[in-house]
């Protein structure tokens, strides 16, 4: 289950927006809350790894996608399945972009785009229960996307196959024809 959502700035850490409910469920709030905070410190002096990563912190981890100098972050439970976290901050950043996109390096002020909780909150409830109908959905296209992959690369490799067996038989015709070739001259040079 997502419990906390943050979008901050790379380039100096400055929180942009978060899910005003998130986190008043949850046992030590304000103790996550600032391990985020720290995290988008250190990612704003260059300390990220990659674009995409999940974070272990207590019973919990940290999902963050960075993009165009904005870093999404949730914290899931360890149970909540890591692509529909991923998804999640995916559709928040692909909204927040759209939203936002063109104010986002002019933001001077802590939460500067706050009214766009109200998308996080409704996009939240929507992935609160992985076991709901879209979740559900949205992982088997993803198993969908996997296996039309591995059935590709397995009809590739069937493929190679059918066509080392078509270079093995032209081999073997030219290697009779050689043969034939080799008789027939040594004929010729004997008359």
């Amino acid at each position: 289950m997502v419990k906390l959502t943050m979008i901050a700035r790379i380039t100096d850490g400055l929180p942009l927006a978060e899910g005003l409910d998130d986190g008043r469920d949850l046992k030590d709030a304000d103790f996550y809350k600032q391990q985020a905070k720290l995290l988008f410190k250190n990612l704003s002096k260059g300390q990220h790894e990659s674009s995409r990563l999940s974070i272990e912190t207590g019973p919990y981890y940290f999902h963050y996608i960075i993009e165009s100098r904005v870093c999404y972050l949730t914290m899931c439970d360890r149970s909540y399945p890591k692509k529909l976290a991923f998804q999640y901050l995916e559709d928040l950043k692909n909204e927040f972009e759209r939203v936002n996109g063109n104010q986002i390096e002019t933001a001077a002020r802590p939460y500067a785009f706050i009214k766009f909780d109200t998308f996080i909150q409704k996009t939240r409830k929507l992935y609160l229960d992985t076991r709901t109908q879209r979740n559900l959905a949205k992982l088997n296209d993803e198993l969908y996307e996997v296996h039309q992959i591995m059935t590709r690369n397995v009809q590739e490799v069937l493929g190679v196959g059918e066509k080392l067996d078509q270079v093995s038989q032209m081999s073997s015709r030219l290697t009779s024809d050689t043969r034939m070739y080799a008789d027939k001259a040594k004929d010729l040079n004997r008359q």
